[in-house]
This record gives C-alpha cells, structure tokens and sequence, in this order.
C-alpha cells in the first residue's frame, strides 16, 4: 500500500533539523494575578543553531517548562538567519550593537583563543558554530537583552564578498585591502 505523500514530506522535514543545537538561555517564573489568587507559569529563552552560521532565538511561555522550552525552540527554528563566518570560526571584522539597555562589543579573535564570552552570549556563538571571538557586554546583565543585542551586532557582520558586491570590486581586492591595513597598523604600534 502506498503512502501518502503528506508523512513522508513531514518525515524528511524532521531529518535535517535533528543537528541542531539548542542552547536554553534562561527560564522565569511569571505569575498571573486572578480573583482566586495567582497562577504561575514559565517563560523559556531559547537559542537555535546549526553549528554552521544559522542561528536564531525565541522567546515562549506556557503552565510548564517542557512545554515552554520546546514552544521556543520551535519559534526559534522558524526565525533562524545567516551570519556570514570567516574561515567557519569566527567573525569577519569588529563589530558592536545594541539593544535596549544592553550593549555588546564582538571582536575577532585568532584561531585557538575559544569563546570569551559571557553566558547569554555564549549560547549565542556556540548554536553558530563559532569557535574564537572575544565579545563584551555592557550596560545591562538581563539575558533577553544581551541575546538581542549580539543578535543586533551579528546581524551587522558583512562578509567580503558582499562588499566587494556593493564596491563593484573582486573579493581578492577587498581582502588585500583589509590585509593591507593590518600591516599598517602594526607598524604604527611599533
């Protein structure tokens, strides 16, 4: 007997986001104030990624915990971005970004320095699969605004090839542009 073509389509969409990697942020006890007296449920942050430059983040309430996490986690698989990686281990240039009160600075960091990161914001890089970044957070310690912050500031990476796009230039000019001054740059700390 053949099977409908609706469950296999189901079946093959489960497979690809089984790699994922789910990073819970934080969880809050929220309470509802009724005539009888409160009602208590939970709000889940929640942090997706492929390991590969796709990541995104949701927020979900509900009475329990598991189904708080698992209402973010599929928020956070359908609002996934791509942030473009250098070398699938860090970012492309320096970059800060901001929200509320929340204020992140991400700087690019050489093979073998790791994640230097705080918590909310190191869930962030390691569902993106970034390997070596040093990041700050200032201003506000509050999880949902740093992850939207970082969110904020990645969100602003630009690749070379996009550059290069928008110049009108080849890649290989971009990149021996940047390369050019990093070499001048040392020289002037000398």
């Amino acid at each position: 007997m053949a099977r409908p073509e609706g469950k296999r389509q189901d079946r093959d969409k489960e497979k690809p986001q089984s790699d994922l990697v789910e990073k819970l942020v934080a969880i809050n006890r929220v309470a509802k104030v009724v005539k009888g007296g409160r009602r208590f449920g939970f709000a889940a942050l929640v942090v997706v990624g492929d390991g590969k430059g796709r990541v995104g983040t949701a927020h979900a309430k509900s009475k329990e915990v598991p189904e708080a996490i698992k209402k973010a986690t599929e928020a956070a698989k359908r609002k996934m971005v791509r942030i473009p990686l250098r070398e699938g281990r860090t970012i492309h240039h320096d970059v800060r970004g901001h929200y509320g009160a929340g204020k992140v600075t991400l700087r690019t960091a050489p093979a073998g320095t790791g994640i230097i990161a705080g918590g909310p914001m190191r869930a962030v890089f390691e569902a993106l699969g970034i390997q070596d970044i040093v990041a700050k957070a200032t201003g506000t310690n509050n999880p949902h605004n740093m992850v939207k912050a970082t969110f904020d500031a990645l969100k602003n990476i630009q690749s070379p090839r996009q550059v290069a796009g928008r110049r009108g230039k080849k890649v290989s000019e971009v990149i021996s542009q940047r390369q050019g001054q990093a070499t001048a740059e040392e020289g002037q700390d000398d």
